[in-house]
């Protein structure tokens, strides 16, 4: 008896544009491509910010290959990232970060170049749909601007392989106006990376948009002037637009080369009378905490939403973990809450972390509970994330802070028990085995009873890389956001003390006492402990800084011009 043999259905093949660098530019087709994605060619000009964004809808584990097929970790679901396929920008392109995708489910290990002819890029990529997968072909800008991948586009399209275009933001595009230098509607673009008119170039009525590398800039200088531009003609010279590294010189024709041949990687040049508007529309390189670099030492998932504040003020966050969030040694103690909560043991459950509120959800969820465990019961918390976090599941507490975000701020706002009003006289306070007293004193000093239970544990997190290390004794990063004291305490443990020269912003009075007693200078404090008002209150810090002719903190050109 004879087997039928089993017909695989091609997949497509996903033109995709990453758009100029900064990933807050994708379309929401392209971040869905990306996110969604479970193999995938790129460039090495992709900006690595992107590159972060694979897989991250779906999970899945990620390998690199470069040429060949290797099988990444055991899931069932693989990821395969191929980098450099063609190297669109071959005189300068910048290559991703090997790291640049490092989370808890996703790697790309030894990204490099690999440079191809586009027919042979297709060929690679029918290949591969032809195995029943969509294909991604992610490539720096827009697909169909450039040369390379329109060729690739039209190779695929003489076969019968489905392909789309996900078009993106092109460089030519965004860096100008992320530089300050508004175009208008008489603009002409050219990549002078390739063949050039520079006649039709140097005659264009309005600015002119280029895309380059620092060794296109002595010809392009050269030829525009020789076509009639005079040497004397405005000029800008952007690298790493869009992104918190971006970096704009401004020059004219005759210093061009001069000024921009140090720089590597792709860059944007800009000439004409636009270049002078960038003293008043030079929004994106003016903000407080441009190129800052600052140290954020949070868990992983609870660093999110001060990095994303932090980059808004134009600052770079590193993020360093000083702890990790860890069950309980003995699930008793929960498992005991957990029924009293059902039981109708408690009037209220106060929550003081994310943490804890998570370590209960988590403990919910192994007795197939949900939020209808607390019918019954008010909930308080200690500030506006943690409350944030409880009305995730759909519940909303009952009593904030009204002054201070604390826990004694807290205090000063609970009622004391109530033996006609309250019917049960016992508070829930779930919470980290080494929280401080505070809370549960002064609950006590209100007639209540507390049971007090180690929801989580926290340790002390695994020393950070040598030279991050380094850069925190050395004054390597401007600025650091302590969100408590254990966060302090365990940065010092494993990295040692942050330099004099680096800025020190702590969320509330705790955290500030802490650092105090390990030595360090408080220059930051928000009025109230949140991690909104901490970043915004270190902006502006910096601001009151640039306002009073002070400098920022001291930066060793060596390290900046790595970063």
């Amino acid at each position: 008896m004879s087997r039928t043999k089993k017909v695989i259905t091609p997949g497509r093949i996903l033109f995709v544009g990453a758009g100029p660098g900064d990933p807050g530019l994708l379309t929401v087709r392209a971040r869905a491509a990306i996110e969604n994605a479970v193999t995938v060619f790129i460039d090495p000009d992709v900006p690595s910010a992107v590159v972060e964004q694979i897989g991250a809808g779906s999970g899945a584990s990620t390998s690199s290959k470069t040429g060949s097929s290797r099988s990444g970790a055991a899931k069932p679901s693989k990821q395969d990232i191929s980098a450099g396929v063609e190297g669109a920008d071959q005189q300068g392109g910048q290559q991703p970060d090997a790291d640049a995708a490092d989370d808890d489910n996703t790697q790309v290990n030894n990204v490099r170049p690999a440079l191809g002819d586009p027919n042979e890029v297709a060929k690679t990529l029918v290949a591969t749909a032809r195995e029943g997968h969509d294909v991604v072909r992610l490539v720096a800008g827009d697909p169909l601007t450039t040369d390379s991948v329109l060729a690739e586009v039209n190779a695929v399209a003489r076969t019968q392989v489905t392909f789309e275009v996900i078009p993106g933001l092109p460089a030519t595009a965004a860096v100008p106006s992320y530089a300050g230098m508004p175009l208008g509607s008489g603009h002409a673009v050219a990549d002078v990376r390739g063949v050039v008119d520079w006649a039709a170039l140097a005659a264009a009525p309005g600015p002119l948009v280029l895309h380059a590398t620092s060794g296109h800039l002595a010809e392009t200088a050269s030829a525009l002037t020789e076509n009639g531009l005079a040497p004397q003609t405005p000029a800008a010279i952007t690298v790493n637009g869009t992104t918190c590294q971006q970096r704009t010189i401004e020059a004219t024709l005759a210093t061009l080369n001069e000024s921009g041949s140090a720089l590597t990687g792709s860059l944007i040049v800009t000439v004409g009378k636009v270049v002078s508007q960038r003293a008043k529309l030079n929004w994106w390189e003016s903000r407080s905490l441009y190129g800052w670099t600052v140290l954020v030492p949070r868990t992983k998932d609870q660093a999110g939403d001060m990095s994303e504040r932090l980059v808004t003020h134009g600052a770079i966050p590193i993020e360093v973990p000083t702890i990790a969030v860890e069950p309980p040694r003995s699930p008793a103690q929960m498992e005991r809450a957990v029924k009293g909560l059902v039981d109708g043991r408690y009037q209220w459950v106060v929550f003081t972390s994310t943490n804890a509120v998570r370590a209960v959800w988590d403990k919910f969820a192994e007795f197939g509970l949900d939020a209808r465990a607390f019918s019954g019961v008010k909930i308080a918390c200690v500030g506006e994330a943690t409350a944030d976090k409880v009305r995730g599941f759909g519940i909303n507490p009952e009593l904030l802070p009204s002054g201070e975000q604390s826990s004694l701020g807290l205090l000063e706002d609970f009622p004391p028990y109530d033996d006609v009003f309250d019917p049960v006289n016992r508070i829930l306070l779930p919470r980290a085995d080494i929280a401080t007293e505070t809370l549960s004193e002064g609950l006590r000093g209100r007639g209540w009873e507390i049971d007090d239970v180690t929801a989580y544990r926290t340790v002390r997190a695994a020393p950070p890389p040598a030279e991050t290390r380094e850069m925190i004794k050395t004054g390597g990063f401007d600025a650091v956001c302590f969100t408590s004291s254990s966060t302090v305490r365990n940065l010092v443990g494993i990295a040692g003390k942050p330099h004099a020269r680096t800025i020190v912003a702590c969320i509330g009075p705790k955290t500030a006492e802490t650092a105090a007693e390990f030595g360090l200078r408080v220059d930051v404090r928000p009025e109230n402990a949140s991690v909104p008002e901490l970043v915004d209150a270190l902006a502006e810090h910096a601001s009151r800084l640039r306002a009073e002719g002070a400098l920022p903190p001291p930066r060793k050109k060596a390290r900046r011009s790595r970063s």
